[in-house]
């Protein structure tokens, strides 16, 4: 730990990656260190990959996140912060206001250094911070189209041999299957798609066998993004931007799928000032963005962050691909989610969201195991009826009580 404690100073803004490029090796050597006072701590974690609480590496310690999670339901009072903020606008915030950035990379194949299988917030924080420290893993081969680290810009390097992190296969039960089934009638040949993570997601992706020529443009690629890739069904080949290539964040999945990357360089890690860039994805024709929700409302509005007074996770970046797909031509935005949740007992289709993260225009389709209720061009009672029809049956008589006029 000398030499890297040495570079921490007293109230410094420390960058920390996230997802599947979180330098876990970096966080274990922090904790056992005495820390100067007043650090603050950023990082977009996710559930599964990062599970720090920052405030409790010493009494001063603060955290800003852009994302909550279990782990961050105990950390310190007053000493969190959440920031409500999309993914485009956190990668702009972030540069400039970072410090030390502390990172993963590993070396590819050829044994040359790439920053690790995260790219989200990278460039925004190297632009940003005046120090880098880095974990450079050999526990796995860099893929090949993360970008290039120039050795020169590291203040400091730890070495590690840890495999990463494999997300499990999500369980697709009969409602997920059904769901699938719905939006895969929604994507035709030619499409570009973006998804999320989870069980749905997944429905929808192994559902895709008989399209041709998709595209792949989004925040992260998983293992049946991966299958799709290796089939033939995702090509790329109608993009006019980033013609054959598949842009991707991050990865998310299985050690096969960090594998595979290894060797192919036609999935490029960009950040998020690219993959959620609404100038850029309005250059890509039938964009469809698919993204998850916790509830919808009968207006058309989602909340996809909040439940039971608290915040469960954050605005993330379903929005920006929910208007870039406006300006797309021929592109539509899906939300795709179970019509009930715990166990049946309540509807995920409500009078009024909890919280708001995405406004009533922002959303073409809404899309559970009982149908499609497609709200675009429709006047407010038209969309709630079209609603009320996709709530679970036995929730659909007190909805119309509740329904606007």
């Amino acid at each position: 730990m000398s030499g890297f404690k040495e570079l921490l100073k007293p109230g410094q803004r420390i960058w920390v990656a996230g997802s599947s490029n979180e330098p876990t090796a970096l966080l274990a050597a922090l904790q056992d260190a005495a820390l100067p006072d007043n650090l603050t701590f950023l990082q977009f974690p996710l559930a599964g990959y990062n599970n720090t609480d920052f405030t409790s590496l010493s009494a001063t310690a603060r955290q800003q996140t852009f994302f909550m999670s279990q782990v961050l339901k105990n950390a310190a009072a007053g000493r969190l912060d959440f920031i409500p903020m999309q993914m485009r606008a956190v990668f702009d915030y972030l540069a400039g206001n970072v410090d030390v950035a502390l990172i993963q990379a590993a070396y590819d194949r050829n044994g040359q250094l790439r920053i690790g299988p995260n790219l989200d917030f990278v460039d925004a924080a190297l632009s940003s911070a005046s120090i880098v420290i880095a974990e450079v893993n050999s526990g796995f081969h860099a893929p090949l189209g993360c970008p290039l680290l120039e050795q020169e810009r590291l203040a400091w390097v730890l070495e590690s041999d840890r495999p990463l992190y494999e997300m499990p296969a999500p369980v697709i039960d009969d409602a997920a299957t059904a769901i699938g089934a719905l939006v895969a009638d929604l994507i035709g040949d030619g499409d570009c798609i973006q998804t999320g993570i989870g069980s749905i997601p997944a429905a929808i992706l192994a559902q895709l066998d008989e399209r041709n020529d998709l595209g792949l443009h989004g925040g992260l690629i998983d293992d049946g993004g991966m299958r799709l890739i290796r089939a033939g069904n995702v090509s790329g080949a109608n993009k006019p931007v980033d013609r054959g290539i598949h842009i991707t964040g991050m990865a998310l999945g299985s050690a096969a799928l960090l594998d595979w990357l290894a060797e192919t360089p036609e999935v490029q890690f960009r950040g998020a000032n690219y993959t959620h860039e609404v100038r850029v994805i309005g250059r890509l024709p039938q964009f469809v963005s698919i993204n998850s929700a916790v509830e919808v409302d009968l207006f058309g509005q989602v909340n996809a962050e909040y439940a039971g007074g608290r915040q469960l996770s954050g605005t993330g970046g379903s929005v920006d691909f929910m208007r870039a797909a406006r300006v797309s031509p021929g592109g539509r935005s899906i939300i795709a989610m179970n019509a009930t949740a715990r166990t049946g007992s309540v509807s995920r289709i409500v009078p009024r969201v909890e919280m708001v993260t995405a406004l009533r225009t922002d959303v073409d389709m809404v899309v559970t195991e009982y149908g499609v209720a497609r709200l675009y061009g429709r006047s407010v009672p038209e969309r709630a009826e079209a609603l009320i029809e996709i709530a679970a049956p036995r929730f659909r008589d007190a909805l119309r009580d509740e329904a606007p006029i």
